[in-house]
């Protein structure tokens, strides 16, 4: 069944939504943890892959993507900071990530890296970082279901939200279709998340937002009044 805050296909939507890092989650509890922030209402999760070496952090591969598959029907929402996305692409999918959004910076030819996502049946997505200049994703933006604008240097959740990424994000909502979604990661919470959402993004990541809250469902209700 279906639990309250869910979404199992995000790209059905045209209202706001909210994806719940576990990046910040206490593993040691991790499937209360995650159990808590989706019947608090967020729609699903945001699962940030790091390796050591495009990003200065380590987090977890499919084994842990395939071990939470089971306990949540929700979208599962790959986020890999990785150095190879597409030696690593593959497990994912299998491990049962739905979309799979990679860093412009990471590939040489980004149309032809969201082609092979999207062959492994999930929706391709592309990201890029602060200092990177939105015209890097334009040869491949016909190939993306999703833009992830990151708000913060990736790496670390908690960090301080970059207000000068706003206009990139405006440039870009300006050339996205109606079937496009626009995401934005990075020190998310109620101070930046209605400058955010002026500027048309549509998908939240939060990570300390919520995990960070002892009341997970009131953070999250208090994250989305400033959205909607």
């Amino acid at each position: 069944m279906k639990k309250s805050g869910m979404t199992t296909d995000p790209y059905s939507l045209r209202t706001p939504l909210i994806a719940a890092s576990v990046l910040s989650a206490n593993f040691s509890r991790l499937d209360r943890e995650v159990d808590e922030a989706l019947r608090g209402g967020a729609d699903f999760l945001h699962l940030d892959v790091m390796d050591g070496h495009f990003v200065p952090n380590i987090s977890f591969g499919p084994h842990f993507v395939a071990c939470l598959r089971p306990l949540w029907p929700c979208f599962f929402d790959a986020h890999l900071m990785i150095s190879e996305p597409l030696r690593y692409a593959p497990a994912f999918a299998k491990a049962g990530a739905e979309g799979i959004t990679i860093h412009v910076e990471t590939v040489a030819d980004p149309p032809a890296a969201l082609r092979e996502i999207r062959r492994l049946g999930c929706r391709p997505g592309i990201t890029l970082n602060p200092p990177t200049p939105f015209e890097a994703i334009l040869p491949c933006l016909d190939e993306a279901d999703l833009v992830l604008v990151m708000s913060v240097n990736p790496g670390f959740s908690g960090q301080k939200f970059m207000p000068e990424v706003l206009g990139k994000v405006r440039e870009i909502r300006r050339r996205l279709g109606p079937h496009q979604r626009l995401e934005i990661d990075g020190g998310v919470n109620l101070d930046t998340i209605r400058l955010a959402r002026d500027e048309g993004v549509d998908w939240f990541v939060a990570a300390s937002a919520i995990f960070d809250r002892p009341d997970r469902a009131a953070a999250i209700a208090a994250l989305r009044e400033r959205i909607v």
